[in-house]
């Protein structure tokens, strides 16, 4: 995604017997050990994000991040969705600025709730695209990757990609709620609509 995630801690956590009050709000954040401790009813993410998956002709366009969160990791492009803008406008506008090229015929598709135990929290618009204007490019917070649908390299990806990723790429639309400590999915829970 287009920013560092926030350290956990950074400007100091409250002192023992403290309330919290003199302490920034995101350093008030919920910490979870278990997924069950997550309440999913009142829960409000710290940020949107989106997550963008161009699939053409028998492949997916994915990228090798080069940093922010989950770098190092294949994702769809994607980031932040800036204030003022919509999920739809932040998805064309990350693949632009990820890979060099306009995204066309984008459709949200589903929905993923990211929660860490540290309690840092997005909600992620996942969006899928049917073609792009102009060729794929590196840049410098992407690796641009033409991957047949049957070899998508899960094992590189996100844990939780592999519960969703296939209800994407079967047209189907989504809803996945995830709790990771770090790079490990420690529960989850995906809703996939009915194929008609």
């Amino acid at each position: 995604m287009g920013s560092e995630r926030p350290r956990p801690g950074c400007g100091g956590a409250p002192g023992a017997g403290s309330s919290g009050a003199d302490v920034p709000s995101s350093d008030r954040r919920a910490r979870y050990a278990r997924f069950e401790d997550v309440d999913w009813s009142a829960w409000a993410p710290a940020q949107r994000a989106t997550l963008v998956f161009l699939v053409r002709a028998g492949r997916v366009l994915l990228i090798h991040k080069k940093r922010g969160l989950g770098a190092g990791k294949i994702n769809g492009p994607g980031g932040r969705v800036a204030d003022g803008e919509s999920p739809a406008e932040c998805a064309v506008r990350e693949v632009r600025e990820e890979l060099g090229v306009t995204a066309k015929g984008v459709a949200p598709c589903g929905e993923i709730w990211f929660q860490q135990t540290d309690g840092y929290s997005l909600r992620i618009h996942v969006f899928r695209a049917s073609d792009c204007e102009g060729e794929p490019v590196e840049t410098d917070e992407a690796v641009p990757l033409w991957v047949p649908l049957e070899r998508i390299p899960y094992e590189e990806m996100w844990a939780d990609d592999r519960l969703w990723l296939p209800l994407l790429l079967e047209g189907r639309r989504f809803r996945a709620r995830v709790l990771f400590d770090g790079d490990r999915l420690l529960g989850h829970a995906v809703a996939a609509e009915t194929p008609r």
